[in-house]
């Protein structure tokens, strides 16, 4: 095997031999060795500023335009590489672990959107011409979707409108997180459809441009992730063309579940595996070179320190195959990510495995926090100083924990689905839970029955614009006192 190489050198980190090599084409291995080096000359000596000084990587996405990987998988008819869902996620863990984790987050929310413009972009111009000048521009993109109302519950925009004039559409959105706003050039927002009739299901998205957005980057100032500006957006009664909607009225929903999460959690667990490995390559440059004079042994030749990188190199494999395997799944269920079966409105081949891309987002997220704080116990207290830069991957890997959906939200979907099923979810708060709401009302004396169902049937009157006199006991209060009683 070829051996790994960093400024014409050998790699100090861990070679080839413990990375899962045969689950890439010999093309992807070949972008992946060029990357490398492009990681050592420029990416990495600019996460240390992004770091310092809160510095957005646009020169790292410039360097990553020149490889064409603004356009991954852009199909090479429309300008792209046509790559698949496995090199992505092999170009997000390569920028994360050699380069820039910043900048790979900002990538990985870049590709979202560049997979949700291509989901319907079939019938659309608008967005065929954007999508062929990704590279030749420098064109980078990204996902709003998150609301101040309802934190990493993205699926539900509170904040968010759109209505439709006489020739355009008028976007209204308020997001609490989007990286890197301001900075990109391009968004892809999702909002309550027009014409909202109160189902938050109903969601449409928009293509919305640098200039049509108000971001506060100076806000911005994070313990880790320093460099992707994730902070708030507004779309403030924007007025876009009709062909800035993004696939038909009312399809945000079938893109959130098809393209958003699928395409989100599988880079994004490849950033977290990546900055693991980072941390443990980080680490093994430290313990193979510090030496204890007294005793004359490495920090390396200690059982105990080999013990923590056996673990950690264990645990974060199991991650990244994981990881590779649903970016597997999803090329076998698209023919390696063929756009064109999307011209069929109906083809969500990857929505059904929704759960399990889920998992593969709190396994990595997990496991980087844990590795990265045993990498930092293996350096002792040098890990502390910030030129070894193990300390700033350790910070940037606790983002994962907390970033939406968080594993808090991620855990609990996979549990209750797993006991009660998919529909007990209820993403947008429709369901009614009988369990709960009986035993609720059982705890009731008489007289705080007799309340609660005079406090319903005001409600009820007044969701149905009459007074209380007109809601007849044989309609409403009858069976109303029964089903609490």
């Amino acid at each position: 095997m070829t051996p790994k190489t960093w400024n014409q050198a050998e790699y100090w980190g861990l070679g080839y031999d413990f990375d899962p090599q045969w689950t890439l084409t010999p093309t992807q291995q070949a972008l992946q060795a060029k990357l490398i080096q492009v990681c050592a000359t420029v990416l990495r000596p600019n996460a240390i500023e992004s770091d310092r000084h809160l510095i957005y990587p646009r020169k790292n996405f410039e360097a990553l335009a020149a490889l064409g990987l603004l356009g991954l998988f852009v199909p090479k008819a429309w300008g792209g590489l046509g790559e698949n869902h496995v090199c992505a996620a092999m170009v997000v863990e390569t920028i994360a672990r050699y380069g820039c984790p910043s900048t790979a987050m900002c990538y990985t929310m870049h590709l979202g959107a560049t997979a949700a413009a291509l989901f319907r972009a079939h019938s659309s111009s608008s967005l065929q011409d954007l999508l062929q000048r990704l590279d030749q521009d420098v064109l980078i993109g990204t996902l709003s979707y998150s609301d101040p109302e309802t934190g990493s519950h993205f699926w539900y925009p509170v904040s968010s409108k759109a209505e439709q004039l006489d020739d355009c559409w008028q976007v209204s959105k308020k997001a609490s997180w989007t990286t890197s706003a301001g900075f990109a050039d391009w968004y892809i927002v999702q909002t309550t459809s027009p014409e909202f009739d109160g189902n938050y299901a109903d969601l449409s998205c928009f293509l919305i441009y640098r200039d049509e957005v108000q971001a506060e980057p100076h806000k911005w100032d994070a313990m880790g992730l320093r460099g992707n500006q994730s902070g708030t957006l507004l779309v403030d009664q924007v007025k876009v063309p009709l062909d800035r909607m993004v696939g038909p009225k009312g399809d945000g929903t079938a893109s959130n579940d098809e393209i958003v999460d699928p395409f989100f959690l599988l880079c994004s667990s490849a950033c977290w595996n990546g900055i693991a490995m980072g941390a443990i390559d980080i680490a093994k440059r430290h313990v193979t070179r510090k030496k204890h004079v007294d005793v004359g042994m490495r920090v390396a030749d200690y059982p105990t320190i080999q013990d923590y990188f056996g673990e950690a190199i264990i645990d974060t494999t199991a991650c990244r195959m994981f990881t590779v395997s649903m970016g597997q799944l999803m090329d076998r269920l698209t023919n390696d990510c063929d756009w064109s079966i999307h011209a069929d409105l109906a083809a969500l081949p990857r929505s059904p495995y929704l759960s399990w891309y889920w998992q593969i987002k709190f396994a990595a997220a997990k496991n980087v926090a844990h590795v990265c704080d045993k990498m930092l116990h293996a350096c002792g207290g040098s890990g502390f100083k910030k030129d070894m830069e193990i300390e700033r991957y350790l910070r940037d890997g606790k983002a994962g924990w907390v970033m939406g959906p968080t594993n808090e939200v991620l855990r609990q979907f996979v549990g209750k689905s797993a006991l009660l099923g998919f529909e007990s979810l209820d993403y947008w708060n429709q369901t009614v839970n009988e369990r709960v709401l009986h035993n609720e009302v059982k705890k009731l004396d008489a007289e705080g029955k007799r309340q609660l169902a005079e406090s319903l049937l005001q409600q009820v009157a007044a969701e149905a614009g009459v007074s209380d006199s007109t809601v007849s006991d044989s309609t409403v209060e009858k069976p109303l006192v029964e089903a609490i009683a």
